[in-house]
């Protein structure tokens, strides 16, 4: 127990709430025997026994070279598309969805199913270009805001955002995990007008096609994490933060008119990203100004 403590004491909060997100997910691994564990159950266990052996071994990569140091900040975000593949596994195997309560929900809320209308009766090439572009820009939302706060010397900033980036997924994919929502994406026919045979539109549907989970609809974490992305970009290094809100923008309305996910989806998104931004304002501090970035401001306001 205490070489347990003395470990959980050197991980950082990210790896500790990898950890618990880990066990989790094993939990309803372990829930979905029940019905039959899914094909090659054992591999998603192997997957999350050698993830925890990395995670507990990243506060030594973190004393190690440049390159263990990247690995050990940013391994999460690098593992995301396994993580998202995985939950697709288990929502399927699940063999349920609630569409019907979101649906209900959608009708209450805005009066009729937006994701299904919006793209019908606005067949506009041009909106649909933008928004298809902005929803395909999704990861370099996610990776544009600390990618550039660490490449610009801002590296408690880079792994604050990380870490709230992060917390969202999770707490998005549990949620799917026990309330799988497959999507408009599923539920209704697909639109097939002027305003789906634009390029960005094919290529959305092309990568869907072909990486899309299964019931990881709602909250939108397309919306809730790019949302959080973005505002750690402006609390951290506002430019950068600014350049990205019209990407953002657009994806949050481009994941509703592409037929992907629900207006309630987006805006539970939404709410989440406000609530996760607001927690983390509180919790972790505004970097205060690198050496580097000091140095450049001096620069300016030098006389002459």
């Amino acid at each position: 127990m205490r070489a347990a403590r003395r470990l959980w004491d050197t991980l950082s909060p990210i790896d500790r709430w990898t950890l618990i997100y880990l066990g989790v997910v094993s939990i309803a691994l372990a829930l979905s025997f029940r019905s039959g564990a899914p094909e090659h159950w054992w591999w998603l266990l192997v997957a999350h026994l050698e993830l925890a052996v990395l995670v507990c071994l990243a506060p030594e990569a973190r004393r190690g070279g440049p390159i263990a140091q990247f690995l050990a900040d940013w391994y999460p975000i690098l593992l995301l598309p396994g993580l998202y593949g995985e939950i697709g596994i288990l929502t399927i195997h699940a063999g349920f969805q609630n569409d019907v309560v979101i649906q209900r929900l959608e009708e209450w809320i805005f009066g009729s199913q937006v994701s299904y209308r919006w793209i019908r009766e606005m067949p506009n090439p041009w909106l649909s270009w933008s928004l298809h572009a902005c929803y395909l820009a999704y990861y370099a939302i996610l990776w544009a805001s600390p990618f550039v706060l660490w490449i610009t010397n801002r590296r408690d900033a880079a792994r604050n955002t990380i870490l709230a980036v992060m917390l969202t997924f999770y707490f998005c994919y549990v949620v799917f995990l026990f309330f799988p929502v497959a999507g408009p994406r599923y539920a209704f026919a697909l639109t097939d007008n002027i305003a789906t045979q634009v390029a960005p539109a094919r290529w959305a549907q092309w990568l869907l096609n072909r990486g899309d989970s299964w019931g990881a609809a709602f909250p939108s974490s397309h919306v809730a994490a790019s949302v959080v992305a973005t505002g750690m970009a402006l609390r951290y290094w506002r430019p950068l933060g600014l350049a990205l809100v019209p990407f953002t923008a657009g994806l949050v309305a481009g994941v509703v008119y592409g037929q992907f996910h629900y207006g309630v989806d987006a805006l539970t998104g939404l709410v989440l990203a406000a609530l996760a931004l607001a927690l983390t304002a509180r919790w972790l501090p505004v970097e205060a100004p690198s050496a580097v970035t000091e140095s450049v401001v001096s620069v300016l306001d030098a006389p002459g």
